[in-house]
């Protein structure tokens, strides 16, 4: 369900995140992190935001009904923002989604299905209320507070006001302040005018569409900062300029709004941020798996990890070096992407997310088992196929050759028997010696886990009833 903005008073603090003792200024955090690819009128933003409480927007594209990992860049901006006092919009593009965003492509976007988008603004609403939720939980334990109670962030979509505004009203309000010969100079205008395919008046008209947005925002609920990415600066800038015209600001006058971009983030190899084997890595569990998107932040590489620590989590500066030194002395142990992928995980799953998947990882890849806990294993495996609830007189009187066959790990007997001679067949990592062994009390994980293993990565959980 959307929430529909309210006007705050500019003056409100809608945070008692003041009192979280944080080190830095705001500006000057997100720059070290590298959230800041450009800044307008930087110091004059940088004196706003020590003054008093302001209201920032980012938007996002209902192109999918759920966020993906990209998200996290504008949305740990926007956290960064809230935790300090300032009040946040994520704004969907309703609106604006029916047209689609021509920065950064070289060829059209389709028409999208009316319904399919608002369908998609409706599930993203509920996206986005579930990650700020779970990301001040993350927030309130990571640094030394008096108390952290941040109001919601103000989710919506620009579809709230462009419904009735009718293309004359625009024309009147909007257009004639617009100036063509500036309007072709921008940078996703001019890459698209040298294509074949060239740009349509639809798609030429999106960056006016967006601008709007951010006069409407200022306007009537005192938002003063959008942040975007790189690509986005232009559409930015014409939103600074219309606030400009239809608030009949000087150039000489301090600027009443700002815009931040953020950089383009890619991988060592050069690949885009976000995707896994081609896919979206989705921050929705049914769509990518806890374990799945701990293992994506298990797997960066060592060139990548310090860049993502300083984006992706609230560790402090200090914290983020400390923990690259320790990588650095051991990479193998890879423990600055196990750190990486708790934050993570824990920022966006809460931190049962973080036993799901540490405990699923424990169990397919580690080697010592210690420390299992039942529940945690139950928990990790729900719904998986691997796991099997068994009584305890077929675990403990049934030799390890049955079991592997009666629960699946192996197709027959006769297949253990012979996995068993070439010493492929394990229990909790030992190899089984012979086809008559049998599991005994001693070697139950947590007094119920046994693990069977063929071969390299082929398991099967048994937990007795």
């Amino acid at each position: 369900m959307l929430t529909r903005l309210v006007p705050v008073s500019l003056h409100q603090d809608p945070c008692l995140a003041r009192h979280l003792h944080l080190p830095v200024g705001l500006l000057d955090d997100l720059t070290h992190r590298g959230f800041i690819q450009d800044v307008s009128s930087p110091e004059s933003l940088r004196s706003a935001l020590a003054s008093k409480p302001q209201a920032v927007y980012a938007g996002v594209d209902p192109t999918a009904k759920s966020l993906h990992i990209g998200h996290l860049i504008p949305f740990m901006a926007l956290l960064h923002f809230q935790i300090r006092g300032h009040r946040i919009i994520p704004l969907i593009g309703g609106a604006t989604g029916r047209i689609g965003d021509p920065s950064g492509r070289l060829v059209e976007r389709q028409l999208a299905d009316i319904q399919q988008v608002d369908a998609n603004v409706h599930s993203l609403t509920t996206s986005i209320h579930n990650f700020f939720s779970r990301a001040l939980a993350y927030a309130a334990s990571r640094f030394e507070k008096d108390g952290v109670a941040c109001a919601e962030p103000n989710v919506t979509s620009n579809l709230e006001w462009h419904h009735d505004f009718t293309m004359l009203d625009f024309l009147q309000h909007v257009g004639v302040h617009a100036r063509v010969n500036t309007m072709l100079n921008r940078e996703s205008v001019r890459a698209r005018l040298h294509t074949k395919q060239g740009l349509s008046f639809t798609e030429f008209t999106y960056q006016l569409l967006q601008a709007y947005d951010f006069y409407h925002l200022y306007k009537h609920y005192g938002c003063t900062i959008q942040v975007g990415g790189s690509d986005q600066w232009g559409n930015i800038i014409a939103g600074l300029e219309l606030i400009g015209k239809l608030e009949h600001r000087s150039s000489d006058t301090q600027p009443g709004a700002y815009a931040i971009t953020t950089p383009l983030l890619t991988t060592s190899t050069g690949e885009k941020f976000g995707k896994s084997a081609g896919n979206a890595v989705w921050l929705d569990s049914d769509l990518t798996s806890i374990f799945d998107f701990y293992q994506y932040f298990i797997k960066v590489t060592d060139v990548d990890v310090e860049k993502y620590l300083k984006l992706f989590t609230l560790l402090s500066w200090d914290e983020i070096q400390d923990i690259v030194d320790i990588h650095n002395v051991h990479p193998d142990k890879r423990y600055a992407q196990r750190r990486l992928a708790a934050e993570v995980t824990e920022l966006v799953h809460n931190k049962e997310g973080v036993v799901q998947a540490e405990t699923l990882t424990k169990l397919l890849f580690d080697s010592d088992y210690a420390g299992l806990k039942t529940d945690d294993v139950i928990s990790a495996f729900a719904g998986d196929s691997r796991l099997v609830i068994a009584t305890e007189q077929n675990v403990l009187d049934m030799p390890v050759a049955k079991l592997a066959s009666k629960y699946g790990l192996i197709s027959s007997n006769s297949a253990a028997r012979t996995l068993i001679k070439s010493r492929g067949l394990y229990v909790n990592n030992q190899t089984v010696p012979d086809p008559q062994f049998k599991v005994t009390e001693s070697l139950l994980i947590d007094n119920r886990i046994i693990i069977l293993r063929a071969g390299k990565d082929k398991q099967l959980v048994l937990i007795v009833r």
